[in-house]
């Protein structure tokens, strides 16, 4: 299944606490019911979130996002009536990544990209801006995608496509590039991803970028020999705050030939 880079020992203390209470009160998810709609999934992003992303890697990209000026920063997370909000945290992998593209066009340019685990959407909007030719967000939440969306518009462009389908381990499919961001949490993911990954680079040549900020799962599995830094970003304050300290984030290469 995918998730987007959340760690036990390394979930912001807001999502934890919120993640925790989800998993106790499935009963209370019939709350779900008053939100089915595109409309009113939208109106509830809209009245639970915060255009933002100032504090982040890219300023110029603007989000709908948690932050403390919002209701579920402070509620009583069974109350939420979704699946777990990842899509509402800018994950320092996921900002690394957006910050290289944004830096280096070129890797987008008329490019067909696919973006896995894409939460709030910010690698696959830098994509679109750097004019790359076909993009594809992948996340298995709808209201995710309904917030892809939301973020497409607020950054002025016509939302791509957003695909709900688990790609992880399906018949690759001709991308040029695709992007990962806080993807290598867990090792049974890591392990898919490996496999998986590993059939899109031998059928199609595809190149692939993965943003993590050296969490343990990551650092530690044997993936992390086939991979090549291209960059490292300090980040900012706040998502340092937000991350338990994590004081960097860094783009790689992933190469099975090393």
């Amino acid at each position: 299944m995918i998730m987007l880079g959340l760690l036990n020992s390394n979930r912001p203390r807001y999502v934890k606490i919120l993640l925790s209470a989800l998993n106790r009160s499935d009963g209370l998810r019939s709350l779900s019911n008053i939100c089915q709609s595109d409309q009113h999934i939208r109106s509830f992003i809209r009245e639970n979130t915060e255009t933002s992303g100032e504090q982040s890697l890219t300023p110029e990209i603007r989000l709908r996002l948690f932050t403390p000026n919002c209701r579920f920063w402070r509620e009583r997370p069974e109350l939420w009536p979704f699946e777990e909000p990842y899509w509402a945290i800018y994950w320092p992998g996921g900002q690394a990544v957006t910050r290289y593209l944004l830096d280096n066009p070129g890797v987008c340019l008329g490019k067909k990209i696919l973006d896995v685990g894409s939460g709030c959407g910010a690698s696959s909007i830098a994509a679109k801006l750097c004019g790359a030719a076909h993009v594809v967000a992948n996340d298995i939440d709808p209201v995710a995608a309904v917030a892809f969306h939301m973020n497409c518009e607020l950054n002025g462009l016509d939302p791509p496509i957003c695909a709900t389908d688990d790609v992880i381990g399906s018949e690759p499919e001709g991308f040029d590039l695709i992007l990962l961001g806080d993807m290598f949490y867990d090792e049974a993911l890591a392990t898919s991803l490996h496999c998986w990954l590993k059939r899109c680079i031998k059928t199609h040549g595809t190149q692939v970028l993965i943003g993590d900020p050296g969490r343990a799962q990551f650092e530690g599995h044997s993936i992390r020999r086939l991979l090549r830094q291209l960059a490292q970003f300090e980040l900012p304050e706040s998502v340092r705050e937000e991350n338990y300290g994590l004081t960097c984030s860094s783009v790689w290469c992933y190469s099975p030939e090393l």
